[in-house]
């Protein structure tokens, strides 16, 4: 009879410690599965406006821009020839006025000179230098070097474009020597430059006038 409750306690016993364990396992198993406090929504970026550069503002050309460009014009076409008689450095007066009154920097400048049979059309800066003071071609006999003593103009017409000018009409020449006024025809092509904003010469064709034989 005492063996028997012995046997009965031991059970008892064991069976305490398995329900104890199980209720352990239980926590344990709880305690890494339980759920963690929930995280806020993050709120979503603004979106990143892309940089832009603007463009710059390039002025309108008017007519008195292009009024001041001729006159820039005429007046190199003087102190060029006066420089060659003062015996200075006329070529590289010419040089710097071919610079700032040309887009010969920019690229090809279509320019038709006056005085030219052989090689009527002058593209590159060598050739239109050649022309005013001479050197590269041969039949050039420097235009330039007259000298002239004003240069004057008279526009039949401006057209004004988004971003270029067209002026067309007749200049006048008056040689330094004799007072005599000799008349030309011309169509220039202008455009702003953007490093200075002055008007710079892309067309050049000027002509003498035409006179029919009888």
């Amino acid at each position: 009879m005492m063996m028997k409750q012995g046997l009965w306690a031991m059970c008892l016993l064991s069976g305490i410690s398995f329900v104890a364990g199980n209720v352990a396992l239980a926590e344990s198993s709880t305690s890494l599965t339980a759920p963690t406090a929930p995280v806020a929504p993050t709120a979503p970026l603004a979106p990143i406006a892309p940089v832009v550069t603007p463009a710059p503002v390039v002025a309108p050309i008017t007519e008195q821009d292009v009024q001041a460009a001729q006159q820039a014009w005429g007046d190199g076409i003087v102190t060029i020839g006066k420089t060659y008689q003062e015996k200075g450095d006329y070529q590289a007066i010419t040089s710097k006025l071919l610079d700032q009154l040309y887009t010969f920097s920019d690229g090809t400048v279509l320019f038709k000179p006056t005085k030219a049979a052989e090689d009527q059309f002058r593209e590159t800066k060598d050739e239109a230098l050649s022309y005013f003071v001479k050197g590269k071609e041969t039949e050039d006999h420097g235009f330039a070097l007259q000298p002239w003593s004003k240069v004057r103009f008279e526009n039949d017409a401006i057209a004004i474009n988004q971003d270029t000018a067209e002026a067309m009409g007749n200049y006048y020449f008056t040689d330094a020597a004799t007072g005599k006024e000799t008349k030309v025809e011309y169509t220039f092509g202008y455009k702003r430059d953007k490093a200075d904003g002055h008007l710079k010469i892309f067309l050049h064709h000027s002509s003498l006038p035409y006179h029919p034989e009888h």
